[in-house]
């Protein structure tokens, strides 16, 4: 279960394609995208990319809250999988609330993100923990903090600034290439300016770090495009990928954060 958490935090909790197996991150993610590359004397070009970072920015989901029953894949390096069902609720800028649940809907696990700490309840061994918001970095070792993780379940780009330096089109489709302080990153549009593709290559290339997360199918509920259907595949020194079925969500509704910890389980440090 301490692997599964793991796993969750890693991909910042839900999101991404159909119930296929993703793509082998090695092929997914290249170290040459085929990007124009933009020179500050092309003014009409730095102009297309300044307008169309500021449709990505515009058609950002912000909600005051948001609640999903996700079903969650997980295939290993070794190409074992294992299912669960996440429920997960959020209040914006304030918490993230988490609950695993296994086999016959039993849960495993229950976490409470709070902007300076994460809490997790280990149901199976009975177990309680407080750790700082550095913990959730240590784990992950990714620069995640309540927000990031926010926009990653919401589906907004994430890792991203203004400093985009080229772009391309394909068809309908447009490519951004940003460098940030942690990833290159290149992030793919559709005509409405949804997010298809969030590619990510670690800037220290001594890490070998990769990221590609899909978007797959949008909904349009209550004027509000969302993908339900995603796939995170991530690659260091081993591979993991998360394929991710929205079942059920809900926009801007008054949640609870349900956390009580009994008396006989005992906190770890």
């Amino acid at each position: 279960m301490k692997r599964l958490f793991k796993i969750i935090l890693i991909v910042g909790i839900v999101l991404f394609t159909s119930c296929r197996a993703a793509k082998n991150i090695q092929s997914a993610i290249t170290k040459k995208d085929n990007v124009e590359i933009v020179r500050d004397e092309h003014a009409d070009s730095m102009a297309f990319i300044k307008d169309t970072y500021e449709q990505v920015i515009k058609n950002k989901l912000d909600v005051s809250s948001f609640s999903a029953k996700i079903n969650a894949d997980y295939i290993s390096g070794d190409g074992k999988k294992y299912q669960v069902s996440i429920f997960l609720r959020l209040k914006k800028d304030s918490a993230i609330w988490i609950s695993v649940n296994g086999a016959l809907g039993v849960e495993g696990m229950r976490v409470l993100i709070l902007n300076d700490s994460v809490r997790i309840l280990n149901k199976l061994d009975r177990e309680y923990q407080v750790r700082s918001m550095d913990y959730l970095q240590e784990l992950t070792a990714l620069p995640l903090n309540l927000q990031s993780m926010q926009d990653l379940i919401l589906g907004n780009p994430v890792f991203i600034d203004s400093n985009f330096v080229s772009y391309a089109t394909e068809g309908k489709n447009i490519s951004l290439l940003n460098y940030g302080k942690w990833f290159r990153h290149l992030l793919t549009l559709d005509n409405e300016y949804r997010i298809g593709s969030s590619k990510l290559d670690d800037v220290d290339v001594l890490r070998n770090r990769t990221c590609l997360l899909s978007y797959k199918e949008y909904e349009n509920t209550k004027g509000v495009d969302f993908s339900i259907n995603r796939v995170v595949s991530v690659s260091e020194k081993s591979k993991l990928d998360i394929i991710l079925n929205f079942k059920q969500y809900e926009f801007n509704e008054v949640l609870t954060f349900p956390f009580n910890v009994p008396k006989n389980y005992k906190r770890i440090q």
